[in-house]
């Protein structure tokens, strides 16, 4: 099992990776970071992306569709941002976010390695 800091570095090794966080979405507070910088405030897109995480939450639920939410892929002209919603032993009210960048990233790659980082994290 890995910690948030090795997780967090695990999702920065992804081709691709601008910055990672790990969020609460409860409180839209960042409990670990890594990337970022000028170019992406992470402790802002975690509060901004949980407001996301709750609105398409809600949407579910207006429309009676008993799903979980895998992930959630907002594609920008040069980026891809992805929320991934944690489901594993003390994650519950958690997400993995990942901006990466479009030129560098391999969409599938990425998701497919942020699934494992779930699988593997202890919070």
């Amino acid at each position: 099992m890995a910690n948030t800091e090795t997780s967090l570095k695990e999702a920065a090794s992804i081709d691709g990776a601008i910055g990672a966080a790990l969020v609460d979405y409860t409180s839209g507070m960042a409990l670990g970071t890594i990337g970022g910088g000028k170019e992406l405030d992470l402790n802002v897109a975690a509060a901004a992306n949980t407001d996301v995480v709750r609105a398409k939450v809600r949407a579910m639920e207006l429309l009676g569709l008993n799903e979980d939410i895998e992930d959630i892929l907002i594609t920008l002209n040069t980026q891809y941002h992805l929320i991934r919603l944690l489901k594993g032993r003390g994650t519950n009210g958690l997400f993995l976010y990942m901006a990466l960048d479009k030129s560098r990233a391999n969409l599938a790659m990425a998701r497919h390695q942020l699934k494992k980082i779930e699988n593997e994290l202890e919070v």
